[in-house]
């Protein structure tokens, strides 16, 4: 006898959904209600048990740590996990179960508003940093919730609104984080999106969240709804879904679905089973009263370093602190820092640095200040006149631009990917009135450079890091530390070059995903489209040289490649070598390259690192849609290792013999399928010599034209080919087939 099986019907009903806004329901002393909070990067823990969810700025202080739109552009693994396991400890503390995080949806479209919360446009890369801080929270016995499963690239109609996505998209795209995420971190929970994924809610999408989650994937844990998702309790509970959140109030339904038959009490006990065990493995988590709030300062500090990317320097960076030269610390966002995203992630951090305040405690030389714009956007001619005023008296403007807190959030999508305007025309004055000028930026999704990156000696994208990001901008401008980060997204040169942009948002009840594949820097380099700079990059205070590639079978298709990075220049710094697998087409069926391992690496000047990565048929596979599974034909493709997908240092080319999968034949399979299959070129050519005819001597332009021709449509041609034939070929092939198997 189990646990549910002392439960009354109603009692089950209850546990599948919600007790209030942030807590399960808890039944007798069978089961204790679990309290769940926001924490992509921080926890977000209400004071009050039941209080409304749209409460964002009332939540108990807790550590903000670099939203992921700042530490997956660390490139660190290790660092994600201890911020994981950082965010459990805290979640512990504060009596949290499950961490609703982290959000690990691809980067569409630059103008999503809640791209501050997601790792990248690649799914590698959103895969591998998704899983650390899934396995740092878990490593603590608190759950993580991996959201928001799936298609959630946007927040116009987010509640209603179908992704329309063809199934090579899905499953190249839009499904591996969430596939390596679920077979290598094993999270505890996975949240349900709210949209439609070609034309079915996700959380009644039972192709989805059973079929997919877990026959093919194998996940063991329970499925949540994200907040209001669920549309019909018992539909979504029968596709999979174990937990509505919040709670509708709707449990009678529930009740009466499986008193008359519509819903299967089964159903129903397996959901209750998985919440049972959610409740059983955060039984297991540490149990803590407090955290160290000055050492997950510190950790967030070393986040907020590895995570801003240093896009441009011509020689102005690192600043000499101990130099008399003036400085100008320009921008109210120098002051008044935006750390972090608008929604329901916002955390109320335990203290918070700004940059301003950092450079003032770190220059020998006392520097000025000046506002220069308004955070509002709105023009305010004085302000910009005192900005200018102090730049013309400076050595160096650090001039902080960015986007203001209205600019992006959850719930709404941008309308541009431009800062705003008041702020570029001051730097231009800045720039005009200044010799060396180093633009710091501040915003959650990408904003353009092109239009004014001329006007700048150097440029820092400071994303969003968190509530130490100012000392640790401080830190990266002096020196202290060479800056590490990359980028995981392109920035293009303009928005009408998104490969999305003519697609998004939709219209209609609809958004049709026409780019397929081609998202981010697959298609600017499969394209061969100008970029203002590529994925993967990112500058540091040092150089690094790339040597002795080797890459060589370990296996069945099966790779082993490895490289040297060498520290050439004369600092200590980190460098991220990537790999990527790359395939050279004319006429491009798909993307050129795409990542497919990367290693970030300490280096002392002149040091040497040996870094390795593993290859597997995975790693080369397409979805093939015709047999709804991954596909490696025969043939040759590279691999590259460089700095960026446009800085490739080393590249060797490999084989693979395919996977020896020799597909079925049909009398709709065209004369060329036939031609090059094993078996069906053997029969249908010993067909055609029995009958005096050889498709070789046909002339070459009629035979290309045969070649596209399903065979059965020749049973017209008069060469023999009848319907009776063809059955007959179709049925030879399959025993063959069948006979060579055994």
């Amino acid at each position: 006898m189990t646990e549910r099986d002392d439960l009354t019907l109603e009692e089950k009903a209850s546990l599948t959904s919600g007790s209030g806004t942030w807590n399960t329901e808890g039944v007798r002393d069978v089961v204790r209600p679990l309290t769940l909070s926001d924490g992509p990067h921080g926890i977000r823990r209400q004071p009050k048990r039941d209080t409304d969810a749209l409460g964002i700025h009332d939540s108990l202080p807790a550590t903000c740590f670099p939203p992921a739109v700042g530490l997956g552009s660390s490139w660190d693994p290790e660092l994600a996990f201890t911020i994981g396991a950082a965010l459990a400890r805290e979640a512990s503390a504060l009596g949290v179960d499950v961490v609703l995080g982290p959000g690990i949806n691809i980067k569409r479209s630059p103008l999503c508003g809640r791209n501050f919360e997601y790792f990248s446009e690649d799914p590698h890369l959103t895969g591998v940093m998704g899983a650390a801080v899934v396995e740092g929270i878990q490593s603590r016995g608190v759950g993580a919730c991996v959201k928001h499963f799936a298609v959630n690239n946007q927040e116009t109609d987010r509640m209603r609104v179908s992704a329309d996505v063809d199934e090579r998209t899905l499953r190249e795209i839009y499904l591996p984080a969430f596939e390596h995420i679920v077979r290598t971190a094993r999270p505890y929970t996975v949240m349900c999106s709210y949209n439609r994924i070609n034309g079915v809610y996700a959380s009644q999408n039972r192709w989805l969240l059973t079929e997919l989650l877990r026959g093919e994937w194998g996940f063991d844990g329970l499925v949540m709804s994200d907040w209001g998702a669920v549309n019909d309790r018992a539909a979504a509970l029968e596709a999979g879904l174990d937990l509505e959140m919040p709670p509708t109030g709707t449990d009678d339904e529930i009740v009466a679905a499986v008193r008359d038959g519509r819903l299967p009490e089964e159903v129903l006990d397996t959901a209750v089973d998985r919440l049972l065990t959610l409740a059983g493995r955060v039984e297991a988590a540490e149990r803590h009263e407090d955290w160290d709030a000055d050492e997950h300062h510190e950790l967030a500090r070393e986040a907020a370093r590895a995570s801003a990317v240093l896009l441009k320097n011509d020689g102005v960076l690192p600043l000499d602190p101990d130099s008399p030269q003036r400085v100008a610390v320009i921008g109210e966002l120098a002051r008044t820092p935006r750390y972090q995203g608008n929604g329901s992630s916002h955390v109320v951090p335990t203290r918070l640095d700004d940059a301003w305040t950092a450079l003032g405690d770190a220059l020998a030389s006392e520097p000025v200040f000046a506002a220069g714009y308004r955070l509002d956007g709105a023009p305010d001619d004085d302000l910009a006149a005192e900005a200018v005023r102090a730049a013309a008296g400076a050595d160096v403007a650090l001039v902080f631009l960015g986007l203001p807190d209205a600019a992006e959030s959850e719930g709404f999508d941008r309308t541009t990917i431009d800062l705003p305007e008041p702020q570029v025309a001051l730097l231009r004055e800045v720039a005009a009135a200044c010799p060396r000028v180093v633009v710091v930026l501040s915003n959650g999704g990408v904003v353009s450079v092109s239009e004014w990156e001329d006007a700048a000696s150097a440029i820092l994208e400071g994303w969003l890091l968190g509530q130490a990001g100012g000392s640790a901008i401080a830190d990266l401008l002096l020196g202290v530390v060479s800056p590490s980060g990359r980028l995981t997204e392109t920035i293009p040169r303009r928005l009408s070059d998104v490969p999305s942009h003519p697609h998004f948002p939709g219209s209609d009840g609809h958004v049709v995903y026409g780019e397929g594949r081609y998202v981010g820097y697959r298609h600017y380099d499969t394209f061969d489209r100008d970029v203002a700079y590529p994925f993967g990059h990112g500058l540091t205070y040092s150089r690094f040289e790339y040597s002795d590639l080797e890459a060589r079978e370990t296996g069945e298709n099966e790779w082993t490649v490895e490289a040297t990075v060498t520290n050439a220049g004369d600092r200590y710094a980190q460098e991220v070598a990537q790999l990527y697998v790359a395939f050279d087409e004319d006429r491009p069926t798909r993307p050129r390259r795409e990542l497919r391992g990367f290693a970030k690496v300490g280096l002392e000047p002149g040091a040497s690192s040996r870094v390795r990565f593993t290859l597997t048929a995975r790693d080369i596979a397409y979805w093939s849609v015709s047999r709804h599974d991954w596909r490696v034909d025969p043939g040759r493709f590279a691999v590259e290792v460089g700095a960026s997908s446009r800085d490739i240092r080393l590249r060797a080319e490999l084989e693979t013999p395919g996977d020896g999968h020799v597909g079925t034949l049909d009398g709709m399979s065209t004369l060329e399928e036939w031609l090059n299959h094993p078996i069906g070129a053997e029969v249908l050519g010993g067909l055609m010599t029995a009958g005096g005819r050889d498709f070789q001597q046909v002339d070459s332009v009629l035979f290309n034209l045969a070649l596209g021709v399903p065979l059965i449509k020749f049973r017209t041609f008069g060469i023999g080919l009848t319907a009776e034939v063809v059955d007959e070929l179709v049925e030879t092939v399959r025993r063959r087939q069948a006979e060579a198997s055994r």
